[in-house]
């Protein structure tokens, strides 16, 4: 008899982020061991077409199983369906709002809601910044009900440009200047998407 799969649920926010969401299915297409169950919200597909070449149509075939996000009735929604826990990547900040003040109106944040209150694991890769005191303390708020809270930082060991990163920061200073263009902005992504290593470990840990 053959053996189930682990059910992962992997939700699509609208936040900045959608090429690390296609790489994290990407590679959990790769295990034996995980069946992802997918849910993206409006937001999502609208960002996804803005940052990515893909469909949301290309998107949902990396994914087992997909689910409509107003289908607020589908299997994540109940704590009976069993699942390893949930990766929300990327989280917007209403989204973390949303499962603070346990909104739960649609499917993505009923997922959420549930898994928490099943004491499962819930990873929000959250795409915000600069962040307000608002965001810090529902991202505060998440981490005490038992979530986990882990924003896609930059890592150097692949020696990105600084520049990625200090620009911004220059801007929030009131300077404004335009160092960077397509290339580095591709070298950015594609930082982010190796550490979506740093996630998939966190989840295999279980």
């Amino acid at each position: 008899m053959a053996e189930m799969k682990r059910r992962l649920i992997v939700g699509m926010s609208g936040a900045s982020g959608a090429p690390l969401a296609v790489e994290l299915l990407r590679q959990l297409r790769k295990s034996k061991e995980v069946e992802t169950h997918l849910i993206m919200t409006r937001g999502a597909m609208l960002t996804l077409r803005q940052e990515t070449d893909m469909t949301a149509e290309q998107v949902k075939e990396l994914a087992d199983v997909c689910y409509e996000n107003d289908s607020i009735g589908a299997g994540p929604a109940s704590g009976s369906f069993q699942t390893e826990g949930m990766i929300i990547v990327p989280c917007s900040m209403k989204t973390a709002a949303g499962i603070v003040t346990g909104y739960s109106d649609n499917l993505l944040l009923r997922a959420a809601d549930v898994t928490l209150k099943e004491r499962r694991k819930l990873v929000l890769v959250a795409r915000e910044s600069p962040l307000s005191t608002v965001h810090l303390r529902n991202l505060y708020e998440i981490s005490q009900m038992g979530g986990i809270v882990m924003p896609p930082m930059m890592t150097y060991y692949y020696r990105p440009k600084a520049d990625a990163c200090t620009c911004p920061v220059v801007t929030v200073a009131g300077v404004h200047y335009d160092t960077v263009g397509p290339a580095e902005i591709r070298m950015i992504v594609e930082a982010l998407e190796k550490e979506l290593d740093e996630v998939i470990s966190v989840l295999r840990a279980v």
